[in-house]
């Protein structure tokens, strides 16, 4: 899909729970933080206002949640933490969908506490057996340099609970 993905579109797309299947960042990739996942739900939508919910599993089971809110700004959004991480914000963007909708790219800017990256994100409950592929074959409509796409790591998909 490489239509504009405005407001109104990122409006009725986010909002649900979606598993981190790619990603160039290292807090995913180091084992510490394993299973991420983004949940989103619009809270307003003139500028659209998310609350954004980023859980994780630590390697000795536990789940862990980082909770912030997201305000449309200039394309893209801007991330301010809650409770103690309100301090902290990032700059993100969804780069492109698949045509269902079900597959997002986020391009994360570099912040305080990150590095700039990359999330390859799947709406839970949708199947892409084939995912690699697929965005192999489409780098451009998700927003991705054939350099972006080999910084991927692909996430071993485990179901929790």
């Amino acid at each position: 899909m490489r239509a504009t993905l405005d407001e109104s579109i990122l409006a009725e797309l986010l909002p649900g729970s979606w598993t981190v299947a790619a990603t160039n960042f290292p807090m995913w990739l180091r084992g510490e933080r394993r299973e991420p996942t983004f949940t989103y739900e619009v809270l307003g939508t003139n500028p659209l206002a998310l609350a954004d919910d980023v859980s994780y599993v630590t390697p000795d089971g536990l789940e862990k949640h980082i909770v912030g809110r997201d305000r449309w700004a200039h394309g893209g959004f801007v991330w301010r933490g809650k409770g103690w991480l309100r301090p902290f914000a990032s700059h993100w963007a969804v780069t492109g969908a698949s045509d269902d909708g079900s597959v997002l790219a986020l391009h994360f800017s570099r912040s305080i506490a990150t590095p700039a990256g990359i999330d390859i994100i799947v709406r839970e409950g949708t199947e892409h057996p084939e995912l690699r592929a697929m965005i192999a074959g489409s780098t451009e409509d998700f927003g991705l340099s054939l350099e972006d796409f080999a910084s991927l790591s692909w996430l071993v998909p485990s179901p929790r609970g």
